[in-house]
């Protein structure tokens, strides 16, 4: 009774979802991981702090210990990488910590407080109820796993909600320090701004609004200055994306097309100019034609509509994989602040649909579901549609439990996850 007491307060639920979701990532590294062969393309995993550190830990952890990468007036690689992040690591790492550590507790830390400023922002406007399930699909989503790695989806997740948050109270000063340390830390922080601005004209609200909106540009806006005065170029974290990033100008619309075409034909295929495999194609036409069916008798299935529905959506993600999940991540999320405009706060569809777009914008289809999940309009929508459907919920929690497992030895294991 005393701890279904102390689930039922906020801050035990809030502390709770983080600590079970946070072990499940750390129990999955540090205790699955390690006793798993190296796969082929990654490596064994040890046990250590190591196991946090993968891919763009890398970029991080080098701006952090040896500054920013440069031939002469020419940016690196790592430009494309803002400066916060490895800049709170470099004053931890004054305390002795190693870059690792620094990193990750960072994360984690700013990822407690997120879910702490979601749960009472939402509660506040959508009740109790949303509050927790919000919460929940946030700590549970398998992308959270890079709030826990040495990454910036904690930090940016915490910054970006803070200062939607503070702007929708009408908090316009703290709105606008959260928005440029946000700024500072992703560029996917410039979607603050249409949204602040958006959210101002529609309240009619006072002038000090359009200022807080404009002013969280400074953080971009100071990066801006120091690429101007080290490479000559007040935009060079754009310019490597290009040139160094090989992304492509606007949307990429050749990598849109192969992803659909992995999703429908199988990933191996989309070079093909005809199908080589018809099992894949099949298969995939007979899931849509079974889930339909289970959508239109779903009154008279009831809970076995639920349950079959995601076992296939399971069947799905293993036939697809990350070009599933990148594709549902963007149009869905799209689909889903649509349908709960009138439900939800004008600021959160607005910065969630500014937001996916420039994600759109960016020039690349990589990753697009882990810069998805860092916009907190997605996971607040999608807790307040299952706040009305529990079984589904629940359903949604234990896929995304298997997933964040899978994910966590993957990563630890140095193999592509988002």
């Amino acid at each position: 009774m005393k701890l279904k007491a102390l689930i039922a307060q906020p801050l035990g639920f809030i502390l709770g979802m983080w600590l079970l979701s946070r072990g499940i990532i750390i129990l999955a590294m540090l205790g699955i991981a390690p006793l798993l062969s190296a796969p082929s393309g990654g490596i064994q995993a040890e046990f250590g702090w190591s196991v946090f550190s993968a891919w763009d830990s890398n970029f991080y952890q080098k701006i952090a210990t040896t500054n920013y990468d440069g031939i002469g007036s020419l940016p690196g690689a790592n430009v494309a990488f803002f400066p916060l992040f490895p800049l709170i690591i470099r004053l931890m790492m004054g305390l002795g910590l190693s870059p690792e550590v620094a990193g990750t507790l960072i994360n984690n830390s700013a990822f407690l407080a997120t879910l702490f400023i979601l749960y009472y922002w939402v509660k506040r406007t959508n009740g109790d109820k949303s509050a927790r399930w919000a919460t929940a699909i946030l700590a549970w989503c398998p992308l959270s796993l890079f709030a826990t790695v040495v990454y910036t989806e904690g930090l940016f997740l915490c910054l970006s909600t803070a200062a939607l948050s503070t702007f929708d109270r009408q908090c316009y000063k703290q709105a606008a320090i959260w928005g440029m340390l946000a700024t500072a830390t992703r560029i996917t922080g410039l979607a603050l701004i249409p949204a602040f601005l958006l959210t101002a004209w529609r309240k009619k609200a006072p002038r000090i609004a359009y200022l807080s909106s404009l002013s969280s540009a400074g953080g971009i806006l100071l990066y801006s200055v120091y690429c101007w005065l080290q490479f000559n170029d007040p935009l060079a974290f754009i310019t490597v994306q290009h040139t160094q990033w090989k992304r492509s100008q606007g949307i990429d619309w050749q990598g849109w097309k192969i992803m659909l075409s992995e999703i429908i034909t199988g990933r191996s295929q989309w070079q093909y100019n005809g199908l080589q495999d018809l099992l894949h194609p099949i298969l995939f036409l007979l899931i849509c034609t079974i889930s339909y069916g289970l959508w239109h008798y779903r009154d008279k299935l009831g809970i076995k509509f639920d349950y079959s529905l995601w076992g296939l959506l399971l069947l799905l993600w293993l036939m697809i994989g990350d070009p599933l999940l990148n594709t549902v991540s963007i149009l869905g999320g799209i689909y889903l602040l649509w349908y709960l405009r009138h439900q939800l706060s004008f600021i959160v569809v607005a910065y969630g649909l500014s937001a996916l777009g420039l994600l759109l914008a960016s020039g690349g289809t990589i990753s697009l579901n882990r810069l998805a999940y860092g916009i907190v309009s997605l996971s607040l929508a999608l807790g307040v549609l299952l706040s009305k459907y529990p079984r589904w919920g629940y359903a949604t929690i234990s896929f995304f439990t298997i997933l964040l497992v899978s994910f966590s030895i993957r990563f630890a294991q140095h193999l592509w996850v988002a």
